[in-house]
């Protein structure tokens, strides 16, 4: 069985970050950058597997520059048998993700594609989608909970109105959400071990064009001072002013 883990390099999440001065983009100076949380949580769920099943392998993919290659070597170290990163410096959305996948997954026919159900930078979440779509293959989204039985996987997600239950066929598409697990912490030896681990380069294998584009960024209004009230019938008044209550 193979398994596909698409990892994204995204701020680090506890990063304090700011756009530019121009709106252009974010001031990454002196920023330190991680893999997606969400990407790691399925690399981690990717390990599970293996380490309950030794014939499974598991390949890390990227899409960016040589600056992703920090990230896919984490990867490595998590646990995955090899990394690819298809170079590619142009800024790119969803749509373009899905289409360099798709591609990948045509060629490498793996059995599952598990990955973050978003990333924290652009936190669109569409990427999976439409990446099933394109494969015409069943997907199941936000799980909390995957085993696979056979040519069978079974999944645990989450909806608003509750779990849910689900069992596709192999080959599918599963994104993880945070509940699924909490990835490990990396040894030595698995940091030692990533670097005689394969990290294949290889270029774009598609011409899809971002169909969005990010035309200004700007840090949220600044939040009004608080107003401290001294009974309850002053709070009801003062949200009457706001035409809240």
């Amino acid at each position: 069985m193979k398994i596909l883990v698409p990892i994204k390099r995204v701020i680090h999440p506890y990063a304090k970050v700011k756009p530019l001065a121009d709106g252009t983009g974010m001031d990454t100076a002196n920023i330190k950058f991680d893999i997606n949380p969400f990407d790691e949580i399925a690399m981690e769920e990717a390990v599970r597997l293996k380490e309950a099943d030794p014939s499974i392998t598991i390949t890390a993919v990227g899409i960016g520059g040589a600056e992703c290659d920090e990230q896919l070597r984490k990867a490595l170290a998590m646990g995955a048998d090899d990394a690819i990163r298809i170079d590619l410096s142009d800024e790119i959305d969803s749509s373009v993700v899905a289409a360099e996948l798709a591609a990948l997954a045509q060629e490498l026919s793996p059995d599952l594609i598990l990955m973050g159900k978003q990333s924290t930078d652009s936190d669109r979440g569409q990427a999976a989608q439409m990446l099933a779509v394109k494969l015409d293959w069943p997907q199941a989204s936000f799980i909390s909970k995957i085993a696979v039985d056979g040519g069978m996987v079974n999944v645990t997600r989450e909806t608003d109105e509750g779990e849910e239950q689900l069992q596709a066929p192999l080959p599918c598409v599963v994104t993880a959400d945070l509940r699924l697990n909490e990835p490990r912490y990396i040894a030595l030896p698995g940091i030692i071990k990533a670097r005689s681990k394969p990290l294949a380069v290889r270029p774009r294998m598609t011409d899809a064009q971002s169909k969005t584009r990010i035309t200004h960024l700007a840090p949220p209004p600044e939040r009004p001072p608080g107003r401290m009230v001294g009974s309850i019938d002053e709070l009801v008044a003062a949200l009457k002013e706001r035409g809240i209550a």
